[in-house]
């Protein structure tokens, strides 16, 4: 989705009226969570920067005379700071391999369905709409009361028109759309009862 500041671009007043207009057709609840980062790559940011400080002493012993102490001290710097950048920016990120980012981003996504509540519900029709922007990474995670009544390819409808937003950078116009979708959706396989919100309405971040 490229690189996108979450602040400044994510209008979470409009995320949370969209959820509540969605909301009042429905007894199924929608849950909005946008994370900054799921992926731990630590091991990758490790693995890459031992690499690098393995080959820093090379050149230095054939183009200059330093002695082993200098020589180790830099190889020391090397990888402690291919260790930090690695570990606090986007680079890091990109050197695990696709598949384990978009596990370790599924698995977040699953810990937020528990930890939000969303698998609670009375009417067992909640939905996590789940964002991760260094992984690129968009899911749909329905409730069990909702098998059957809506299908994989109305909610793969759901995450193409979430994902076509956020390749352009537009973040809230991506979750109002999602919403509104799932709100359509909710409101066809879960009729509004007259019973409160069991969940908040607002945006979840995790920075």
């Amino acid at each position: 989705f490229g690189r996108l500041v979450m602040r400044a671009q994510v209008g979470e007043a409009e995320v949370m009226a969209a959820v509540q207009r969605a909301e009042a057709r429905t007894s199924g609840q929608i849950v909005c969570v946008l994370a900054r980062r799921s992926c731990d790559s630590g091991g990758a940011a490790a693995l890459y920067a031992g690499a690098l400080a393995c080959l820093a002493p090379w050149p230095l012993l054939s183009a200059t005379d330093w002695s082993a102490q200098i020589i180790f001290a830099i190889q020391l710097a090397v990888f402690i700071l291919a260790l930090a950048v690695l570990g606090v920016t986007s680079l890091g990120v990109a050197l695990v391999p696709r598949a384990e980012r978009r596990r370790q981003a599924f698995r977040a996504a699953t810990e937020q369905f528990f930890t939000r509540g969303v698998g609670r519900t009375q009417s067992r029709a909640g939905v996590l709409i789940f964002v991760s922007l260094e992984e690129r990474y968009a899911r749909i995670l329905p409730d069990e009361g909702l098998a059957g009544k809506i299908s994989e390819a109305e909610w793969r409808e759901v995450i193409a028109v979430l994902t076509e937003r956020l390749r352009a950078k537009r973040v809230t116009e991506g979750f109002v759309a999602a919403i509104d979708r799932c709100g359509a959706l909710l409101a066809r396989a879960a009729p509004a009862n007259g019973k409160g919100n069991e969940l908040p309405d607002g945006l979840v971040r995790l920075d």
